[in-house]
């Protein structure tokens, strides 16, 4: 199947031929679909903190940071614009001048309201002579359009979400990547000092360096906080090979095999290259000005504190466990945890011996844990919060997307469009054992967990092999906590009219 030349190519990306040929059967094959128990929901799965224990976990991260732990802010950030801009590159490439769809009127009724707008302003006024107002009085709406997507003007057709220019208040504008420094300041600090991580596309690198080179000096005086920002690219030995419908290797021009970023999940590896005791995963597009940031931070705060709490107590058990210092009344407690905290249920438990149920919960409370935070559900895209049945035949939660769900299984169905929350990206992770090593986390991906897209090259179809998700099948076999918080601490921007919402208004 493949040539010399094939194999060439394949080494040079950091792959093996037997990986890409199990690549090919994956595409050809499919994924099995997850065996689920129920939606998670508050009381089943799902936390609902009260106020005491709200203060409690936040009072408990505070502590922990003053303890001199080493925490990281990661922040995949590689996505490029375009798909934020896709209704007004409709508009460009329409066959009317004037806005049409209630998007395109939405845009321009509101273009002063954007925090960009002064910027595009001067771009329009270098290019054709014209402020933005002039040009949309004159009718040439397009204009303004081309000057904001095209290499001429702004470039934002192009460039990546995190450096376009999101919000304003007093002090100027802000990018997104700039947000997450001062996020980073104001709850990921440790000893004075922040650390934050962008995975970035090699396009972008040298844009983001560029930023932060600029930026930094002002938020550390601002925020009384040393930054330490780092970056990571995907990397090559990710991608996925391309497949024709009939599942034979898609094939470029010149004949050269076609590889595909294999999507977040790929950015595990970047994640197990990071080396810290607690590491906050959110993403790019999710953030506020600073007059509404209170609620985000706090809450941050607080599933940390949860983490490192619940952390705490399975370190204890695993202890108790290596040291042989249990009784079975010391088992019947850790299982009441193992159940109870981390909603992980074996159905046949009562039949295991005391042998088999201490490897058995050394197994279950010894691999990296994440809280993530769901908020209600309100008709957002997003993945769901889900009680599944894992491959052991145990069952636990986890964060599922529709493409995991068998859509010919009615129950399954029903449990999809009935869930009361969904997962807005809102991870803390411990990503290291009760010695102190850090796991090695493409151990605990369930590698049946990737699906099937179909996209086009040229005009030719192909079939795309995506890799279990980041916070999908990625971290499949991580004992994963629930807890609801604010709709309000959930503000993305999938597409450039959401920067008109109030929340992200700065003023």
């Amino acid at each position: 199947m493949f040539t010399d030349t094939d194999k060439q190519q394949i080494e040079k990306r950091g792959m093996t031929v037997a990986q890409v040929e199990h690549q090919l059967e994956q595409i050809k094959n499919g994924f099995p679909f997850l065996r689920l128990k129920s939606t998670a929901a508050v009381g089943q799965g799902i936390s609902a903190l009260s106020d005491a224990e709200q203060q409690d976990a936040e009072k408990a991260w505070e502590v922990y940071k003053d303890e001199g732990h080493t925490v990281v802010k990661f922040v995949p950030a590689s996505g490029a614009a375009s798909r934020m801009f896709k209704n007004m590159f409709a508009f460009l490439n329409a066959d009317y001048d004037t806005p049409q769809t209630d998007f395109e009127k939405k845009f321009f009724a509101d273009i002063k309201k954007f925090a960009f707008r002064e910027a595009l302003c001067d771009a329009c006024k270098k290019n054709t002579g014209k402020s933005i107002m002039q040009l949309i009085q004159a009718g040439d709406y397009k204009a303004v359009v081309r000057n904001l997507l095209m290499p001429e003007g702004l470039n934002y057709g192009q460039l990546p979400k995190g450096l376009l220019q999101f919000h304003e208040d007093e002090e100027g504008v802000r990018t997104p990547m700039e947000e997450h420094l001062v996020e980073a300041a104001l709850y990921a600090s440790s000893k004075g000092k922040a650390l934050v991580h962008f995975t970035v596309s090699h396009d972008h690198l040298k844009l983001f360096e560029q930023k932060v080179e600029e930026k930094k000096a002002y938020y550390e005086k601002k925020f009384n906080v040393k930054l330490e920002v780092s970056f990571s690219e995907q990397k090559p030995s990710t991608d996925t090979i391309a497949a024709n419908p009939d599942n034979t290797p898609f094939r470029n021009e010149d004949g050269s095999l076609l590889f595909r970023p294999g999507g977040h999940g790929a950015l595990i590896e970047n994640l197990n290259e990071i080396n810290a005791d607690v590491i906050f995963i959110k993403n790019i597009d999710n953030v506020v000005p600073d007059r509404l940031k209170a609620d985000t931070i706090k809450w941050k705060k607080i599933i940390a504190g949860i983490l490192v709490k619940t952390q705490k107590k399975a370190f204890d058990y695993l202890k108790d466990l290596e040291s042989g210092r249990y009784n079975h009344q010391k088992l019947e407690e850790i299982i009441h945890f193992v159940q109870r905290d981390l909603c992980c249920r074996r159905e046949d438990i009562k039949e295991l011996e005391d042998a088999d149920l201490v490897i058995y919960l050394k197994k279950k409370l010894n691999r990296p844990m994440r809280v993530c935070g769901v908020v209600k559900n309100v008709g957002e895209p997003g993945g769901g919060p889900f009680l599944a049945f894992n491959q052991d035949g145990t069952f636990s939660p986890q964060i599922l997307e529709s493409s995991q769900i068998d859509k010919n299984n009615a129950e399954y169905m029903k449990m999809f469009t009935s869930g009361t929350h969904f997962n807005p990206v809102d991870l803390v992770c411990a990503t290291k054992d009760f010695q102190g090593h850090p796991f090695h986390l493409p151990d605990y991906v369930d590698a049946n967990t990737g699906f099937i897209s179909s996209k086009s090259k040229n005009g030719r179809e192909l079939k795309a092999l995506e890799l279990p998700g980041l916070w999908n099948g990625a971290m499949s076999d991580w004992n994963t906590i629930f807890v609801e918080v604010p709709l309000d601490t959930f503000n993305p921007v999938k597409t450039v009219n959401d920067l008109l919402r109030d929340a992200h208004q700065g003023k």
